[in-house]
């Protein structure tokens, strides 16, 4: 069984590859110092060591055993060429270098497969030895050889057990790393959505400030223009017909004041467990009956097991309504009314794409809690880079006309209700907005307050 360790793609020489070359100088000066074959057999075993990492780096798989096999193959060679008889061999220990190398590589049965190949090579000897020199072994002999043998195999399984040991260590390590990073990245989220909310209350209380003094005098406005109008409407037309604009910008003022009051004022929430897709099919509805005449496909993608959501169904609605509406108008819908630019004035990678929604819904686990992951995506511009941080503050809109609140209001329901809304989707593509709520516990009220 081969270990799961990734090699490095790039070695660098270290100081112990320079104490390995020392120790094989030190073997090419001993003797027999005048046996060329020796000689070279340890210059192949030098160079090898140096070019062993590449062979890892460019064959993760196969290199390694390539590896052990050349080793146990230069082993086998340089005791036939430092001995009388092979088997004698005092250069024998050399063999503990494929034994090293494969304990390092492998786990314990390939260890030991490899192990058993290195004594099968070493003892090899045996056969020219006694079956065509007719050297006689006593038994002190094959114990001697038992001995080796057994060192062998002891010094792999011992080696292999400290390197399987620093693989786990090295693994919990990784595992460690990645948990950390991803609670940093949880942090700075958290840090975030924080330094949000503090902008969106105090923007709150500013905004609620203002739509109050600003409904008062436009509530006098309205009530002096629908007296002139019944006054003057049949002595001056014209007059009639200027009080009349008056009235209905002042009905259009009070609709943005009943937003901004909409997006200060605390929620009440009526919580309840929903199921979240009849709620999705009548904000579909709604926004068909905004746009009857927009020609974009909808595909539905609900998993059939969603828990149940504690949520307030009508303000989910206006969720779903708000991130519904702003994909139907990024893929064209509406564009003359809302101020958007036609769609020929800027680039656009995605216009080939057919317009689509597309939305899914799955179950999903977070922290041990088990809620509803919700994706509304579309085939329009997406959102451009210098609004992607700040999509979800107030004020912040890339349409002429557009106050900005909408996005907003959405964030502010869903961190009332306790979840999460993110954009997933990357620059030059449709945007992606995922919610995450979390699901109704098993028992609770029909109706809450919060």
């Amino acid at each position: 069984m081969a270990a799961e360790t990734k090699p490095e793609s790039r070695r660098r020489f270290r100081w112990i590859d320079l104490v390995g070359l020392i120790f094989l100088l030190g073997l090419a000066v001993l003797p027999p110092l005048t046996e060329i074959h020796k000689q070279l057999i340890l210059v192949a075993i030098a160079v090898f060591q140096m070019i062993e990492g590449r062979l890892i780096a460019w064959l993760p798989h196969r290199g390694r055993i390539y590896s052990v096999l050349i080793k146990i193959f230069l082993a086998t060679l340089l005791l036939q060429h430092t001995g009388t008889v092979a088997i004698n061999s005092n250069y024998w220990p050399i063999y503990f270098l494929p034994v090293v190398t494969a304990a390092v590589y492998f786990g314990p049965l390939a260890t030991l497969g490899w192990t058993a190949l290195a004594s099968l090579a070493y003892c090899f000897y045996l056969v020219p030895a006694v079956y065509i020199d007719n050297y006689e072994i006593p038994a002190s002999g094959y114990e001697i050889l038992a001995i080796r043998l057994v060192f062998l195999f002891s010094a792999a399984i011992l080696i292999n057990r400290f390197s399987i040991e620093i693989r786990r260590q090295m693994d919990r390590y990784r595992e460690l790393s990645a948990t950390l990073a991803e609670s940093n990245r949880q942090l700075q989220q958290a840090q975030a959505n924080v330094r949000r909310a503090e902008r969106l209350a105090a923007l709150g209380q500013l905004s609620a400030g203002l739509a109050h003094e600003i409904r008062n005098p436009l509530g006098i406005i309205k009530g002096s223009a629908e007296m002139l109008q019944q006054k003057l409407g049949a002595s001056n037309p014209s007059a009639a017909e200027l009080s009349g604009y008056i009235s209905a910008e002042v009905n259009r003022l009070n609709a943005l004041v009943s937003r901004f009051l909409d997006f200060a004022r605390p929620s009440r929430l009526e919580l309840k467990p929903l199921d979240l897709r009849p709620i999705f099919d009548r904000a579909l509805e709604v926004a068909h009956h905004r746009y009857p005449q927009m020609n974009i496909s909808v595909e539905r993608h609900f998993a059939n097991d969603l828990p149940p959501v504690l949520a307030d169904e009508q303000l989910f609605e206006q969720v779903f309504v708000n991130l519904i509406l702003n994909a139907c108008e990024a893929m064209g819908a509406g564009a003359e009314e809302n101020g958007a630019a036609p769609p020929d004035s800027a680039p656009n990678p995605l216009s080939a794409i057919p317009p689509k929604l597309e939305i899914r819904m799955a179950p999903e686990s977070r922290d041990g809690l088990l809620g509803v992951t919700v994706e509304i995506a579309d085939t329009g511009p997406g959102i451009a880079e210098d609004f992607r941080e700040q999509i979800f503050n107030p004020f912040v809109s890339s349409k002429k006309t557009g106050v900005g609140l909408g996005l907003s209001i959405v964030a502010k329901i869903v961190d009332d209700h306790g979840g999460s809304i993110q954009l997933v989707s990357g620059p030059g593509e449709g945007a992606r907005f995922r919610l995450f709520l979390p699901g109704a516990p098993s028992a609770v009220p029909a109706s809450l307050t919060k």
